[in-house]
């Protein structure tokens, strides 16, 4: 039986230990799926961005109808609490969470006066750059219209759990997804870019997917040290014919692909000096 990393979780006004039970099957979470989370990383004794993603949270709570009821500075006083519980050098995920318990007057509707909220950390050793594979999801991203796509939602990721279901029943790691116009919007799980000819290209926000913390931050790192980063609508083919292809998300930052279908990629220069300047930031902290 798959055992979990060791993990406390703040909630209620005390730390518990493992994974307590927290909503139960009349919680509105439970079974209408009000809840929003986010993540941030704690790591050789640095969390980059940590702040940038636990306000992110509180704006899902609210796209989602929910009642943001922590501040900035008490969540980021609550991480620094939580860290301490780990061993020192102890790699850490960070993840606040709001969810509903109640509905207002009717099955579908939540109860933001009901809203709930832990912070929860586990040990996550960091991924090594060591690069993955990837194909095209037959599956697309929803529109804001059809979605709730502003919000860093857990009712949006069994639509990316398919996908990347259907892409490892293929033999590949991962999948490029597009929005509903054709046009790639990122992986399963993380933002993606590519290079040609000296240039980083990265898709557009369109409101389809979430515009990342860390992948503001890789363009704003490489913008400042000189290389051109454009943001546009990019093709399947685009990337199929790409010198490079990387993503980034808070889980693993930086890191390479080096497959798509059956063409072999290396990691290139662009991808190594945009985890090596992410690195860099995250260490200047």
């Amino acid at each position: 039986m798959k055992s979990w990393s060791e993990t406390w979780t703040f909630f209620g006004g005390r730390w518990l230990e493992g994974n307590p039970g927290l909503t139960g099957p009349r919680s509105h979470a439970f079974w209408l799926a009000s809840s929003v989370f986010d993540g941030g990383r704690y790591f050789d004794g640095v969390q980059p961005d940590l702040d940038l993603h636990l306000a992110r949270v509180n704006r899902s709570a609210t796209s989602l109808g929910l009642k943001a009821t922590m501040s900035l500075e008490d969540m980021l006083a609550l991480a620094a609490e939580g860290v301490k519980r780990f061993s020192p050098g102890t790699a850490l995920y960070i993840k606040p969470m709001y969810w509903a318990e109640f509905e207002d007057g009717n099955a579908v509707l939540a109860d933001p006066e009901s809203t709930r909220f832990c912070l929860c950390l586990f040990a996550a050793p960091m991924p090594e750059p060591t690069g993955m594979s990837v194909t095209l999801s037959p599956f697309r991203r929803p529109t804001p219209e059809s979605a709730l796509t502003e919000a860093k939602a857990g009712c949006l990721y069994p639509n990316n759990g398919r996908a990347l279901r259907e892409a490892r029943a293929r033999g590949f790691a991962n999948a490029l997804v597009r929005d509903m116009l054709g046009n790639i919007a990122e992986t399963c799980t993380s933002n993606v870019f590519m290079a040609k000819d000296g240039v980083v290209f990265t898709p557009i926000p369109n409101g389809t997917f979430l515009n990342g913390i860390t992948r503001q931050r890789t363009m704003q790192l490489l913008r400042a040290d000189g290389i051109s980063v454009v943001e546009t609508s990019l093709t399947y083919a685009d990337f199929q014919s790409a010198d490079e292809i990387f993503s980034s998300g808070n889980y693993s930052k930086v890191v390479p692909i080096t497959r798509i279908d059956d063409r072999e990629l290396q990691p290139g220069p662009l991808m190594r000096r945009a985890r090596q300047l992410y690195m860099d930031f995250a260490h200047s902290r």
